[in-house]
């Protein structure tokens, strides 16, 4: 025992306090997750598909397993580089790695300076190949895109950063889509924070696109957008490509013109407050300024509760629905907000503290990655009780559990707290992992 380091509380001198305590971990949980990424291959897939511009001819701390140990300090909320330098001895990510010591922070900060153009690539297609992996055991019935923006807070002088006007505050400002219906995100790019929502966005979506017509060409394919996406030249390309779309159009002058018939039938309807609640729908055919083509808008036109005005929603869409239909999946795409709350709050989206901008870049995809490892994890391995959870609720549940190191000759032992609550739901997920059946090459 260090004295030195030993406190005593105020409200009972009688018990003391101290972190020499030995071989013990605070995230034996990681065992679970490190059981799953085995299972799925991930971790021979890193090993084979990544590699940065390293000129050294030896390192004791390969690309490999750097990427590993920060995708374990991300999964474990271990954000920041410098918790590499407490993290040196931790027992569990030394033995889940397979390491004497971890990685230290210089070591981390080098490592991601290395990185460019070429590990953006790799990044991108390790998830393109562990998606096809977790499609092997789990595969969608269709693909729901929903894609939007949102800011990344940049501090510094920190190059691409800049003060967007509809956040009103400086930072990033990246293109993120998601599967609407399990939370996957299926591809992230960092931008610019001048940026407008929609810009490149019909790029982004194309080499998406292909992605998903390549690896699964029997997949129907569809895509929600807020207003902020209605583009023509990324119409063309959905139309293209054969993804049904469900955009907003930003309300003007024109579209409620055209909607005036169902606007008054609304009027009329509430008139004499016979009803405080109405609504209407309707669909007619467009054509934009900048459009090639007439397209179908549908629309719903709303007088709300104890309200005296109308409000519009106006949709420009491919899709072979009604107009309710199509307004009540594009209202779905709400759930988009919980997804990016999640990626930003949960797993330090913003981590963007490089001043350069590709490092940064690849920090986001660094961090999307172990996003995405943790959803397929949550969706097909935890207990089932658990899979509703958000990645803060089950690290307090499941990944942050005390556990003691036992050495023998032969083994290693992990002694977990015998007083751990979810001790039924660690053994679920254990059996649901090996019960796991990929396809892996």
């Amino acid at each position: 025992m260090d004295i030195l380091n030993t406190v005593s509380l105020e409200s009972n001198s009688q018990i003391k306090i101290n972190f020499d305590g030995g071989d013990l971990s605070s995230d034996a949980g990681l065992l679970l997750f490190k059981e799953f990424l085995f299972k799925i291959g991930a971790v021979k897939l890193i090993n084979r598909m990544f590699k940065t511009n390293d000129t050294a001819w030896f390192r004791i701390h390969k690309d490999d397993t750097n990427l590993m140990q920060v995708i374990y300090q991300i999964i474990s909320a271990y954000f920041e580089d410098d918790c590499a330098d407490e993290l040196t001895n931790e027992p569990v990510m030394t033995a889940i790695l397979d390491k004497d010591a971890l990685a230290s922070q210089p070591t981390l900060s080098r490592f991601y300076n290395r990185m460019d153009e070429d590990t953006i690539s790799q990044l991108n297609q390790i998830t393109r190949e562990l998606r096809k992996v977790i499609y092997s055991i789990k595969k969608p019935e269709f693909m729901l895109f929903d894609i939007d923006s949102t800011l990344l807070d940049a501090y510094g002088n920190q190059k691409g950063e800049g003060f967007n006007y509809h956040y009103q505050a400086h930072g990033y400002h990246p293109l993120l889509c998601y599967d609407g219906l399990t939370g996957d995100l299926l591809k992230a790019e960092l931008r610019d924070g001048t940026m407008y929502c929609s810009k490149e966005a019909d790029i982004f979506m194309k080499s998406l696109l292909d992605e998903f017509i390549c690896d699964f060409p029997d997949m129907p394919l569809y895509l929600r957008g807020d207003s902020g996406f209605a583009s023509p030249d990324l119409y063309e390309v959905l139309e293209d490509k054969n993804c049904k779309y469900a955009i907003r159009l930003k309300e003007n002058a024109k579209l409620r013109e055209l909607a005036e018939d169902e606007n008054q039938a609304l009027y009329r309807a509430t008139k004499f407050n016979q009803v405080d609640y109405a609504v209407e729908y309707g669909e007619f055919m467009y054509q934009a300024g900048s459009w090639s083509h007439p397209r179908r808008v549908v629309f719903k036109i709303e007088k709300p509760y104890e309200q005296m005005i109308h409000l519009y929603t106006f949709i420009v869409t491919t899709l072979e629905m009604e107009p309710y239909q199509v307004i009540q999946f594009y209202c779905g795409r709400g759930k988009m907000e919980n997804f990016i709350k999640e990626g930003k709050s949960g797993f330090d989206f913003a981590s963007a503290s490089s001043s350069t901008r590709l490092v940064n870049a690849n920090r986001l995809l660094v961090h999307a990655l172990a996003y995405n490892l943790f959803n397929w994890f949550r969706r097909l391995a935890l207990a089932v009780s658990m899979r509703k959870q958000r990645i803060d609720t089950i690290r307090l549940k499941l990944l942050k559990i005390a556990a003691k190191v036992v050495r023998s000759a032969r083994y290693k032992y992990f002694k977990l707290c015998s007083s751990c609550p979810y001790k039924k739901e660690f053994y679920e997920t254990l059996e649901n992992i090996r019960n796991l059946r990929p396809q892996l090459e």
